[in-house]
């Protein structure tokens, strides 16, 4: 379950439940993906919810986020609302 005051945001992929937060390592993290200041394209949207996910205390790879019923526009508003959030708390 995701803690609004820790800048927590739960995403839901089907049978799965992943918490996204912001964390300083999420952070250096997303700087160095994308330090070629390449567009957002979808890979770099489901590498960016694989940090996240990190940052939240989970473990889940790029793969099983691909092979997951998520779109990308649920993926896009998960991590808009998580970078918001960690903004924020």
């Amino acid at each position: 379950m995701a803690n609004p005051q820790r800048g927590e945001v739960e995403l839901l992929a089907g049978e799965m439940r992943l918490t996204l937060c912001l964390t300083l390592g999420a952070l250096a993290e997303i700087e160095a993906l994308n330090r070629d200041g390449g567009p957002l394209n979808a890979d770099r949207l489901l590498r960016l919810v694989e940090i996240l996910a990190r940052g939240g205390g989970s473990a889940i790879t790029l793969e099983a986020l691909k092979a997951a019923p998520l779109s990308l526009t649920q993926a896009a508003d998960a991590v808009a609302a998580c970078l918001a959030a960690g903004m924020e708390a």
